[in-house]
């Protein structure tokens, strides 16, 4: 092989893993997080997981990703790790659907159809349709498709590059000379384990494997121990996502290791020792083939499943005894914090669900905060007090953990719909954080006039609880809008926040008409200033958030210019909505008036 025949190796290798990746990302795109979702919600049921497995494995093309994910899971407490196993005995099965997609290089003969199954014939037609949906589709999804197809397309072409470069290394005495060592059990073992845990893809070394059987010198006495060295090799990425992590998280990877290591050594006992003692196989000297690899492949690892399904609990205690407990040690419970792991980043979709979910329980607590300082106002509460100061600590940490990990996710690889998400994230959590502080605002003043046994006027008491109403239903508008990703319902709120305004306003009259007739003191009248002023603040935040909803889906993040439109322009639909919710929520003496 000259310098340049092995410059065209390297470059089909490039291309080979280049579209592995490019596919598998594709295909995870496009399943927007929903397979992670399906595996976070497992059932208890070992068989389930174990199918779940094979399913989420052969559509996003690695074994490994799985094996992280499921590291992830365990880690952050939401995972068993009797729940684990099934799905990790079920993710080496799913990774042998590549090697039987590659095995299509091999595809032999002259007739239309066979002519047609040939990646040389198909792979060109995926590659033009993959780069006019790329280039030119609108819709987000048609793009992943677009992408998968090109994958899939510089996948096929790569393999068919690195198949042509080796071709001329049948002649070679030297590369005969290395393969024919392999054929030692040992030797094409440690190799195949080697060559997975450097490049951290079995699904991609198998692939490499068949490209070298075009050579017609790599035999089955050659390939089936650099397959089984293979599925060992391949654990190596679990184990390194391991580290740092919890004792259950790293006997997650342990029960991937000794599933593999276990099924190759009894593989390799029985084969070879009943090959001793019958003497050599008829088909081992024979030439192999991608078909035959990926067959192999596969039956190495359904029978590896069947074999040890019933052992699961085995293993389960098997990493148990290998990395024990501690006496120091704490039993994990579920998280909403351990979820936000960074294992997850490897699949942004998902991670940027995670991160969706909490966003939303970060608001549902902000929202239950709020509510609990309105009830305050009216019947004072030393645990309710306790409780709110509680919850906003709880927000408080909701925000810088969740801002740290969207700050990484942002580095990302992101779809367009979930950059959009992120900055909808970015921007809202800030201001979900601000409606719980005021909300303990709320509370010091109720603390206040509780330790002065101070009381607003009856008259005072009935304007707050038409502004709480009103206020109570901008936020629980806002974080429903929020929460089910609802445009309709976000438009609704910036009349809301106009209403309020509206209010605050005649409030605030009110109470200097009352203070000049002597109605009124003038510390209570700073107290409701100052309730007065949290209620406006917080419906400016529900505005902040409705609006950054509305205009980043719109790819048009102007604040400043939609709201000019609703409120300056008055447009029709914001004059009707407001008149209806400022007669919903008329102050109790206009309403006598009438």
């Amino acid at each position: 092989m000259d310098i340049f025949a092995f410059l065209t190796m390297i470059g089909g290798l490039a291309m080979f893993l280049y579209g592995m990746n490019a596919m598998g990302d594709g295909l995870a795109k496009l399943s927007g997080g929903k397979l992670e979702q399906i595996l976070e919600k497992l059932t208890s049921k070992r068989i389930m997981a174990v199918l779940l497995g094979v399913a989420v494995t052969a559509v996003i093309q690695s074994s490994s990703a799985t094996t992280v994910m499921v590291v992830g899971f365990v880690n952050s407490g939401i995972m068993k790790l009797t729940q684990a196993v099934g799905i990790i005995m079920g993710a080496n099965v799913g990774t042998t659907v590549t090697s039987w997609l590659l095995s299509l290089t091999s595809i032999e003969g002259s007739g239309f159809v066979l002519q047609l199954l040939k990646p040389s014939s198909f792979a060109p037609v995926f590659a033009i349709i993959g780069i006019i949906m790329t280039m030119t589709a609108k819709d987000n999804k048609k793009r992943d498709i677009g992408n998968i197809f090109v994958g899939f397309a510089i996948l096929m072409f790569g393999m068919e590059t690195m198949s042509d470069a080796v071709k001329p290394l049948a002649e070679n005495e030297s590369f005969t000379g290395i393969l024919t060592a392999f054929s030692n059990p040992v030797l094409g073992m440690i190799a195949g384990m080697l060559l997975t845990a450097v490049i951290q893809s079995s699904s991609a070394s198998v692939g490499i494997l068949q490209a070298l059987c075009v050579t017609g010198v790599v035999g089955y006495k050659t390939a089936i121990p650099i397959i089984m060295g293979q599925n060992i090799g391949t654990c190596v990425t679990a184990i390194i996502s391991s580290i740092g992590a919890n004792r259950n998280a790293k006997r997650a990877s342990m029960i991937h290791l000794y599933f593999n290591l276990i099924g190759t050594i009894l593989f390799m006992v029985v084969f070879y020792g009943i090959q001793a003692v019958a003497g050599d196989f008829a088909f081992m000297n024979e030439p192999a083939n991608a078909a035959g690899i990926a067959m192999v492949h596969s039956l190495f690892n359904i029978g590896c499943l069947i074999v040890l399904y019933p052992f699961g609990n085995q293993l389960v205690r098997l990493a148990e005894i290998t990395i024990p407990d501690r006496a120091d040690d704490k039993q994990q419970e579920p998280d909403e914090f351990a979820r936000l792991d960074e294992r997850f980043l490897e699949k942004p979709a998902f991670a940027m669900e995670l991160c969706r979910s909490a966003a939303v329980r970060m608001a549902q607590e902000a929202e239950a905060s709020l509510f609990l300082a309105l009830d305050n106002l009216k019947s004072y509460s030393e645990e309710g007090i306790a409780q709110i100061e509680k919850m906003e600590q709880n927000v408080d940490h909701y925000e810088d953990v969740l801002g740290t990990y969207l700050v990484k996710l942002n580095n990302c690889d992101l779809s367009h719909n979930d950059s959009q998400t992120l900055s909808i994230l970015l921007h809202c959590i800030g201001n979900f954080e601000r409606i719980s502080d005021h909300a303990c605002n709320i509370t010091d003043s109720a603390v206040q006039m509780h330790k002065n046994k101070q009381t607003f006027s009856k008259k005072a008491m009935e304007e707050i609880e038409v502004i709480s109403a009103a206020l109570h239903d901008i936020v629980t508008e806002t974080v429903q809008a929020f929460a089910e990703n609802n445009l309709e319902k976000a438009r609704k709120i910036e009349p809301f926040e106009q209403v309020i305004d509206s209010i605050s306003l005649e409030m605030k009259q009110r109470h200097v008409k009352r203070l000049r007739k002597g109605k009124c003191t003038i510390e209570l009248g700073l107290l409701l200033e100052d309730i007065i002023t949290n209620f406006e603040r917080i419906s400016d935040h529900c505005s902040n958030i409705a609006v950054c909803m509305i205009r980043v889906r719109e790819d048009g993040f102007n604040t400043h210019e939609y709201l000019d439109v609703v409120k300056e322009e008055r447009a029709p639909w914001f004059e009707k909505a407001y008149y209806a919710l400022m007669e919903k929520y008329e102050l109790p003496d206009k309403k006598n008036k009438k």
